[in-house]
């Protein structure tokens, strides 16, 4: 068996530590460079090429997209599904889950508990926004960010119309999310492989911080998940065709609501709170499939 990472650079701790559990499973390994990628479209024939090398002879990719290279990157592994290998995420459910607001909708009509959101252009609409999730303090979040950036909290309408309109001269779109203060600055997180929690994590932001992201100074601890946690987590990844999933969640008076649902989930924090294998999960999960393959795509979106 023959798998790619795709990924920017292989000494990331999640790319090395897919490519090692490879290795432990006797399987053949290699790092592609998104951006170092070449795709060739022609008459039955795609093709991807590597600094010049064609790429053959693949069973499977998984997919390690940055946020900042999503379309290049999706277009690369659309062509991979073109060519027939299996991919761990496929590009179009990595495309559901990188936009926010599309994300959110899909999980709200699935009857998903998020925090009441809402999404405003124009700077008269936005104090009726606020209003319309319940009034300030308020998240601000921008459509597209990872690791807690592009999140603010603005304690008062007034502060929220003031980072609208700094971001919106920037080009940026802003969600307005509910601030859920009974969340307390805990978030979980937990892993779906396969439509299977494989691990979870309690994280708990740092002093004076209201993201609990771990790059933010949050602290991380295992965590086993209530029921009805697991299965939001699980529900939301098939909501959004995702086989592998980091989802994130917060306790409300309503019960679990999803904050968001990341295709690259990061192993390290994961792995060092719980020590489960979640790499080696990943990898069992795409040579268990691989050889099945994808069937040649016929109008996929």
């Amino acid at each position: 068996m023959k798998i790619a990472i795709l990924s920017r650079k292989a000494t990331l701790y999640s790319t090395a530590r897919l490519v090692e559990a490879c290795r432990q499973r006797g399987t053949e390994v290699l790092v592609l460079d998104p951006l170092q990628c070449v795709v060739k479209v022609s008459k039955r024939r795609p093709e991807v090429f590597h600094d010049a090398e064609r790429v053959t002879g693949l069973d499977g990719v998984v997919p390690r997209i940055g946020a900042s290279i999503t379309l290049y990157g999706l277009a690369v592994l659309r062509q991979f599904e073109m060519m027939g290998v299996f991919t761990a995420n496929e590009s179009q459910a990595i495309s559901r889950s990188r936009d926010k607001l599309r994300s959110l909708q899909l999980l709200s009509r699935h009857d998903i508990g998020i925090p009441p959101t809402a999404f405003a252009r124009r700077r008269e609409d936005v104090r009726s926004a606020i209003r319309k999730v319940g009034g300030a303090p308020v998240i601000l979040k921008l459509l597209e960010g990872t690791q807690g950036k592009g999140v603010i909290l603005a304690e008062s309408a007034k502060s929220a119309e003031s980072v609208l309109d700094a971001m919106q001269s920037l080009g940026q779109d802003i969600l307005i999310q509910a601030f859920i203060a009974e969340a307390d600055g805990v978030d979980y997180r937990a892993i779906v492989v396969n439509g299977h929690v494989v691990a979870a994590m309690s994280r708990q932001a740092g002093e004076g911080e209201f993201r609990s992201n771990l790059h933010r100074g949050g602290r991380a601890e295992a965590v086993t998940l209530e029921p009805a946690y697991a299965e939001t987590a699980v529900h939301a990844a098939q909501v959004l065709g995702l086989n592998i999933a980091g989802v994130d969640m917060i306790s409300s008076r309503e019960g679990p609501m999803v904050l968001e649902v990341n295709s690259s989930p990061g192993l390290e924090g994961i792995e060092g709170a719980t020590g489960v294998d979640v790499a080696g999960l990943i990898i069992d999960f795409v040579l268990g499939h691989a050889h099945h393959g994808h069937p040649p795509v016929k109008g996929r979106g």
